[in-house]
C-alpha cells in the first residue's frame, strides 16, 4: 500500500509484523536510509542488519526470502536492507509476500524507481507492503526535520538557523546530523540539558552554513558544457573556496530537477512543473531545458557519484578537492551525452 509519512512512522516505530516489505523510492537517498535506520532502532539496538545490493537479485531473487526466514546470527531480531534496486527486484518481492510466514522485515530502497515501475506497482496493491516516496522537504517541512533531528541531540534552532542547517546540507539528513552533533558538542547540549541554536552561534562557529551563490559553476556542470567546466574549475580552486559547498550546491539543484521530472514522467507539462517549484522567472528556460535533457536514472547517477566524492572528501587521508573536480569533470562528461 501507498503510505503517508505518519503512516509509515508509525508502522516503523512499532516494526509492525503485519509489514514484511518497505518499499522506499525518489531521490531522497539519505531520508530513505534514515527510515530504514529508524526500523533498525525500533527492532532493538542488538538487531542484526543484513545488507544485500539489488544487482545480485536479477540473478538469485530468492536471497532476500531465504534471509527473511533466516535466524538471526545470535538468535534475536534481524531485518534485511536492499539497496539500489530497480524493477530486477519485482521477482524477489513476490517471492516475499507469497510466502506463508515470514520472521523478519525487508527493506528496499529503489532511488531511480519511477511510478510506472512494475515493482512499485506491484508493492502498492499488496497490504503486506508499504511504499513511501522519498523527496527532500521544503518550507515548514524541511523547518520539522531539522528540528526533529536537532530534538534528539538537544538543540532548539531558531526558524532561521534551521533553515540554514537545511540549505548547507542540501536536505541530506545524514549531513545535517553530523552537523548538529558537532554543534551539540560545542554548546555541551544534550536532552536532558537543551540550548538553543540561533544565527549568531552558527556565525560564531563559523560553519560553511551560508548560501554560497555558484550558480555559474553548477549551470555549467549540469547543461554538460565541457569546454567551459575546465577553466570554471581551475577559477574556483584559485579562490581558494572548499570543495564540498559546491559539491552540495550541484546535488541541491539535482533534487529539484529530480522532483520536477517525476511530476513530468508523471505527465506534467514541463513549464507548468518548472512554474510549480517556484523557479526564478529569469531562470524557468534554463530549467526547462535541464529537465528536458536529464532522465530520473541519471539524476539518481548524478547524485549518488557526488554524495560518494563528498563523503571521500570527509575521509581521513583523502586526495583532496582533486577528487571533486574529477567528480564534477565527468558529470559534465555525462551531461554532455544527455539528448
Amino acid at each position: 500500500m501507498k503510505a503517508s509519512e505518519n503512516q509509515l512512522i508509525a508502522a516503523l516505530d512499532a516494526a509492525s509484523p503485519s509489514i514484511r516489505l518497505y518499499l522506499f523510492h525518489g531521490p531522497d537517498e539519505a531520508g530513505a536510509a534514515d527510515h530504514a535506520a529508524r526500523l533498525g532502532r525500533a527492532l532493538g539496538t542488538d538487531a542484526e542488519r543484513v545488507a544485500v545490493e539489488g544487482n545480485t537479485l536479477k540473478s538469485n531473487p530468492g536471497r532476500v526470502l531465504d534471509e527473511a526466514r533466516s535466524l538471526a546470527l545470535f538468535g534475536g531480531r534481524r531485518w534485511i536492507l536492499v539497496s539500489n534496486v530497480g524493477d530486477d527486484a519485482l521477482e524477489t518481492a513476490q517471492l516475499l509476500l507469497a510466502e506463508a510466514q515470514v520472521e523478519h522485515p525487508v527493506v528496499m530502497i529503489g532511488p531511480g524507481l519511477r511510478s510506472s515501475s512494475k515493482l512499485l506497482q506491484f508493492a502498492v496493491a499488496q497490504p503486506a507492503a508499504m511504499t513511501f516516496a522519498c523527496y527532500i522537504p521544503d518550507g515548514a517541512a524541511a523547518d520539522r526535520m531539522v528540528a526533529g533531528i536537532a530534538r534528539e541531540h538537544g538543540l532548539r534552532p531558531t526558524p532561521s538557523a534551521a533553515r540554514r542547517l537545511m540549505a548547507a546540507a542540501n536536505g541530506d539528513r545524514a549531513v545535517i546530523a553530523r552537523e548538529v552533533e558537532k554543534l551539540a558538542l560545542y554548546l555541551d547540549a544534550a536532552t536532558d540539558r537543551p540550548r538553543e541554536l540561533d544565527d549568531d552561534t552558527l556565525d560564531m562557529l563559523g560553519a560553511e552554513l551560508g548560501d554560497a551563490q555558484m550558480s555559474e559553476i553548477v549551470d555549467t556542470v549540469l547543461e554538460g558544457r565541457v569546454q567551459d567546466v575546465a577553466v570554471e574549475l581551475a577559477q574556483f580552486a584559485g579562490s581558494g573556496a572548499a570543495a564540498i559547498p559546491l559539491l552540495r550546491q550541484v546535488v541541491r539543484k539535482l533534487m529539484t530537477l529530480a522532483a520536477t521530472r517525476a511530476e513530468v514522467d508523471d505527465g506534467k507539462p514541463v513549464a507548468a512543473a518548472v512554474k510549480a517549484r517556484r523557479v526564478h522567472w529569469r531562470e524557468e528556460a534554463g530549467m526547462i531545458r535541464l529537465v528536458q535533457r536529464w532522465r530520473a536514472p541519471d539524476i539518481a547517477a548524478a547524485i549518488d557519484r557526488l554524495r560518494r566524492t563528498e563523503r571521500a572528501l570527509m575521509a581521513p587521508g583523502g586526495a583532496g578537492d582533486v577528487l571533486a573536480e574529477f567528480a564534477l569533470a565527468e558529470t559534465t562528461r555525462r551531461a554532455a551525452r544527455l539528448r
